[in-house]
């Protein structure tokens, strides 16, 4: 039993290694060689393995993450469409607008013109959520480990993953002042299949760290963000999300980076009631 636990840690492990390359080289031809290569797997096991970790084959992956980032660019950006094709790997406006029709159903321009097509439908809540001015900040780069979640974010086990890592602080004496728990939302409900979102569990560190089964060590990026605060319940981050892209961003004069979002949790939801729990909305800009 411990021996079929440590082996699906080590694979996710090189997992992570390969999903980390190609969200960071959308822009490039992207081999399957080079990432068994680097995910140390055999050429010849190399498709069944991702596909039983990912749920779907290494391509479709590919091809998803690069259509899926194409239309978040497209409705959150100022981007030419041209440009978007060529940043997520296409050679052509026309090859993005083939594939994009293929998945979506739309073409990338209809989809930037019509901003009340929805890809994905999602339970509306009638909150009529509403927030303060961002604070515009640059941020650090953070060094953290994490825990991938793949599935529907209001269902993810996240005490799990949080306890796994304070578990990992504990054996490698990784504790300091300044720990942070940080969220990071690599997939918009509204454009990926709720059972396909891919979401990080982090815990900024500032110690160095190894990356031990599913748990891995990665750097996230800083830069410019605007930050958003939200008091209230986690119920309503979808929400949030909603006014933050559909209201903020389009009537600001910023432009969203092809960076993830990211959460601070800033209250521990074992201690304060679910009204008054704060987060701190991370939206990278440029």
């Amino acid at each position: 039993m411990n021996n079929k636990t440590s082996t699906k840690q080590e694979y996710y492990k090189r997992l992570n290694k390969a999903v980390e390359y190609i969200k960071n080289n959308l822009d490039k031809k992207i081999s399957i060689n080079v990432l068994a290569e680097i995910s140390n797997f055999s050429q010849f096991h190399f498709h069944r393995i991702t596909k039983a970790l990912l749920g779907e084959p290494i391509g479709n992956f590919i091809t998803r993450t690069r259509v899926e980032t194409a239309a978040r660019l497209i409705r959150y950006s100022n981007l030419e469409i041209q440009d978007i094709a060529y940043s997520v790997g296409y050679d052509s406006p026309s090859s993005l607008n083939k594939i994009f029709k293929q998945y979506f159903n739309i073409s990338p321009t209809e989809f930037r013109n019509n901003k009340n097509y929805t890809i994905m439908e999602t339970t509306k809540n009638p909150s009529n959520i509403k927030l303060k001015a961002p604070k515009i900040q640059e941020l650090p780069d953070k060094n953290v480990i994490y825990i991938p979640l793949i599935g529907d974010y209001k269902n993810n086990d996240y005490g799990k993953a949080w306890e796994e890592l304070w578990g990992q602080v504990k054996e490698q004496k990784l504790f300091t002042k300044g720990i942070e728990h940080l969220g990071v939302s690599h997939d918009d409900p509204k454009v990926t299949e709720i059972n396909k979102c891919r979401y990080d569990a982090c815990l900024v560190i500032h110690q160095p760290a190894e990356p031990k089964g599913e748990i891995g060590v990665k750097t996230i990026k800083g830069g410019k963000f605007a930050t958003f605060l939200y008091q209230g319940s986690y119920d309503y981050l979808g929400e949030v999300y909603d006014y933050i892209f559909g209201e903020w961003l389009l009537n600001s004069e910023h432009e969203l980076r092809n960076e993830p979002v990211m959460e601070k949790y800033i209250s521990n939801p074992n201690r304060v009631a679910p009204e008054k729990l704060k987060t701190e909305i991370y939206l990278p800009i440029k």
